[in-house]
Formats: structure tokens, C-alpha cells, sequence
């Protein structure tokens, strides 16, 4: 059974965002498709820090299993500000334009899970700023996570309980910054594939004393910092 809150979308130049998406479901069914999109400048889907109008807005905040979330933000200044608990979910994230924030928790509370999903964020764009945290404790058993960045100055942060998930990132672009923290209790892969220079890479692959696998690509020139720890957690590195 699905019930689906609030979904309320408005127009407030006042509080200097062209709109805003409020959503709240909770017992999502099997199978909820959900698709938001928004074209334009100063643009915010709620959650977690949302502020502009309505009261501050807060959230969106999904729950359920199996669900599909379609979201396209076309423009700058937009963010995307959200909880969600999901297990075996699909999720589409594309944003086109620069300064934009993604912050993306799934199953933040550690509470549920987020097992067998398949996640994919398309960007385009420069001066993005996004975060994706997955099940950092709650085990993301079998994640699929994709990211296919165009453009520079984008910050991408990422953190995943990675039980037998795979991290895959194809960045095109300069002066890019990314920092991934995957741990957990299964094997784990990454494979970072970036053209570009003045790249800044802070890659942490440890989960308990077990094999990791990680593939960094790199082609470019001038003012890079790299920096990769593998550590099973019986042992102690760092850079």
C-alpha cells in the first residue's frame, strides 16, 4: 500500500527560489515510480536543509522498496536536499548547469538497509557540489553506483558501507575534487575514470579484512594531489 503525503510545488521569488518540490511517502509499495523535474535557476527539491519557502520546506523523504526516482534539475543554483530508505531501489539523478548541490542520504539512520540498488548520477556542468551517502552502516549489499560527471570545479563526496558494492566514476574536467570512503564486510570496488587536470582524489578503500578492488584512470597534467588507502582494518595506512 502506498501513501503518499504531501507533494506540493509553489512559486516564491520572496524567498529567492523559483520553486519548490515538497514530498513526504512513507510504506512505499513495490514498484512506486516517482519522477520530479524542474527547469530553471534557484530551484529545491526539500529534505534534509532545506530552507527558502513554505516554513523552510523541509522534506523530501521517501520510503519504501523497490521504488523508481526519476530526478532532473535543468539549470544552476538548484539543489536537491533529501532522505530516503529503500532497498533493491532505482534511482536517476541528472543535473544540467553549474553551482548546483545534490546531498543524497539513503537509509541514513542506519535502520533499514539498502541492499541491491541501482543508483546513476549524469552531470553537466561546473561548480557542483554533491554528496551521496549509502547505507554507511546498514550494509549497501550489492549497490550499483554510476557517475558520469562532464565538467570542472565539481566537488563530489561519497560514502558507502560497501558490502560487495561497486563504485564506478567517468569525470571529464578540470580542477575536480573526489573524496570516497567505502567500508563494510565484503569485497569492494572502485574504478575512477577522469581527464583532466588540477585533480584532487582522496579515495579510502577499507572494509574488514577482505578484498578490495580499485582502478584509478587519471590523464593530465599540473597540481594534482592523489592519495589512495587500502586498508582491511587489521592494518594501519593512510598518505
Amino acid at each position: 500500500m502506498k501513501k503518499l503525503l504531501l507533494l506540493l510545488m509553489l512559486s516564491s521569488p520572496i524567498y529567492g527560489a523559483d520553486n519548490e518540490i515538497y514530498i513526504d511517502q512513507s510504506s512505499g509499495s513495490s514498484n512506486t515510480n516517482i519522477d520530479l523535474e524542474q527547469l530553471g535557476s534557484g530551484n529545491i527539491i526539500g529534505g534534509a536543509d532545506a530552507t527558502a519557502g513554505a516554513s523552510n520546506m523541509t522534506p523530501l523523504d521517501l520510503d519504501g522498496t523497490a521504488m523508481t526516482l526519476d530526478i532532473n534539475q535543468i539549470g544552476d543554483s538548484n539543489k536537491f536536499l533529501g532522505d530516503i530508505w529503500a532497498d533493491s531501489y532505482t534511482g536517476f539523478f541528472e543535473f544540467d548547469g553549474n553551482s548546483n548541490t545534490f546531498n543524497m542520504n539513503t537509509d541514513k539512520t542506519n535502520t533499514f538497509g539498502a541492499d541491491s540498488s541501482n543508483v546513476n548520477v549524469d552531470v553537466t556542468g561546473n561548480s557542483n557540489t554533491f554528496t551521496l551517502n549509502h547505507a554507511t552502516v546498514a550494509q549497501a549489499t550489492t549497490l550499483d553506483l554510476d557517475w558520469i560527471i562532464n565538467g570542472s570545479s565539481n566537488s563530489i563526496t561519497s560514502a558507502i558501507d560497501i558490502d560487495a558494492a561497486t563504485n564506478y566514476m567517468d569525470i571529464d574536467g578540470s580542477d575536480n575534487t573526489v573524496s570516497y570512503n567505502g567500508d563494510g564486510y565484503a569485497g569492494g570496488y572502485f574504478y575512477l575514470d577522469h581527464t583532466g587536470s588540477n585533480r584532487t582524489f582522496n579515495i579510502q578503500q577499507q572494509s574488514t579484512q577482505d578484498n578490495d578492488w580499485l582502478k584509478i584512470i587519471s590523464v593530465g597534467s599540473t597540481n594534482s594531489s592523489v592519495c589512495v588507502i587500502q586498508n582491511d582494518q587489521g592494518t594501519s595506512t593512510g598518505c
